[in-house]
């Protein structure tokens, strides 16, 4: 299992909260200038996917600094429910909802996405933005928020992923490899925070294995579209 800190004897749920805890104050500068502002794009293509399903009771798995709660928010009449293991990453994002003012629409809690305090079906649909590479038990995380939503929801995950086609492929390798952890470091303080990303992203399930998962979990009509040449991936399951 791939886990920020190698050394330590937690397991890796305690480990990324400690983690994000740490990074949590320039997690956005660095999400915004390691992706080349790109990753704002992702968000809004997963948001006009979720479109389809018209939710108004949206569950935003791993919210971390509530970006995606965000422009949920802004294109949704809906109630967005943010949850984060990361009590760090949580007062970002509240302090960025009260400054927009949409205190009414979001709400954030910190809880354990594996262990979801929600009943079953209670929201319309879910969403998750390189959150669920970060749970410590896939399968179990995916059941959770296949159980909190209702029947003819949707769940869109947006994702990391690895370019298939040359060159953008050795481009990609050499960029997650060796420039980005070195920014990442000199940004946020923590060398081992980006070093797990690479290695995290390098290990977790992509296109069809990833579909497969999916489907085993219990969603169906799933499909992955891939975004900037393959960099990162929206995958959809519906609960039918």
């Amino acid at each position: 299992m791939i886990v920020p800190y190698k050394n330590s004897p937690e397991g890796k749920k305690k480990q990324v909260a400690v983690m994000f805890d740490k990074i949590a104050a320039r997690y956005d500068i660095l999400n915004h200038i390691l992706s080349f502002n790109v990753d704002k794009h992702w968000r809004r293509v997963a948001i006009r996917i979720m479109e389809k399903y018209k939710p108004e009771i949206i569950l935003d798995i791993a919210t971390g600094t509530g970006d995606f709660a965000i422009a949920a928010a802004k294109q949704f009449n809906a109630v967005i429910t943010g949850v984060d293991i990361s009590a760090g990453m949580l007062e970002v994002a509240r302090n960025k909802i009260k400054k927009l003012k949409l205190n009414g629409q979001i709400i954030v809690i910190q809880a354990d996405s594996e262990q979801l305090p929600f009943q079953d079906g209670e929201f319309d649909s879910a969403m998750a933005a390189f959150g669920v590479r970060n749970f410590e038990n896939l399968v179990i995380g995916l059941k959770e928020v296949y159980r909190v939503i209702s029947e003819r929801g949707a769940f869109v995950m947006l994702e990391f992923s690895k370019p298939e086609k040359i060159p953008f492929r050795y481009l990609y390798d050499f960029y997650f490899r060796n420039i980005l952890p070195v920014l990442g470091r000199l940004i946020s303080g923590d060398p081992s925070a980006y070093r797990y990303l690479p290695e995290s992203v390098s290990t977790f399930p992509k296109g069809a294995d990833m579909i497969q998962i999916l489907v085993d979990c219990g969603f169906r009509n799933c499909y992955v579209k891939r975004l900037s040449f393959g960099i990162a991936s929206i995958y959809v399951g519906e609960k039918v």
